[in-house]
C-alpha cells in the first residue's frame, strides 16, 4: 500500500517544475513588455519625425508669404499700383501719421480695460456694530 503523501523527491521536482514554469511566464512577460516599449519609442520618434517635417514646411511657407508680402509692400510696387488701377492714392503727409512710442500691447491692453471699472459702478456702504 503506498501512503496519500508523495514522496520528497516528487515534491522536489514538483517545486521546481512551479518555479521554472513561474520565471519563464515573468521573463517572457518582461520580454514582451521590452517589445512593446520599444515599438512605441519607435512609433512615437516616427510622429515626431513628421510633426517636424509639417512644422518646417510651415516655416518654409510663411517665409515665402512673408517675402512676397514684403516686395508688395515696397513703395515702386505700391505706386506702379496706384497709377495700374487709377486709384488715385497720394502719401500721406506728416500731420496725418500718428507715431506711437509706447509699448503697443499695453497700450491695446489699456484701451481693452478703459470701461471695466467705470460702466454702472456704485459703490457699497455699510456701518458695523460693536460690541461692548
Amino acid at each position: 500500500m503506498r501512503s496519500a503523501r508523495p514522496h520528497a523527491t516528487n515534491a522536489f521536482a514538483n517545486q521546481l517544475l512551479v518555479c521554472l514554469l513561474v520565471t519563464f511566464c515573468f521573463g517572457g512577460t518582461i520580454g514582451l513588455a521590452t517589445v512593446w516599449m520599444r515599438h512605441q519609442i519607435s512609433a512615437t520618434a516616427k510622429a515626431n519625425r513628421a510633426l517636424q517635417a509639417s512644422l518646417a514646411e510651415v516655416k518654409r511657407r510663411i517665409d515665402a508669404t512673408a517675402s512676397v508680402i514684403e516686395m508688395e509692400q515696397s513703395f515702386d510696387v505700391l505706386t506702379r499700383r496706384n497709377s495700374e488701377w487709377r486709384l488715385g492714392l497720394v502719401p500721406a503727409t506728416d500731420a496725418q501719421v500718428v507715431r506711437v512710442t509706447d509699448d503697443p500691447v499695453m497700450r491695446l491692453a489699456r484701451r481693452r480695460d478703459r470701461d471695466l471699472f467705470s460702466d454702472g459702478f456704485t459703490p457699497i456702504t455699510f456701518r458695523v456694530a460693536q460690541r461692548n
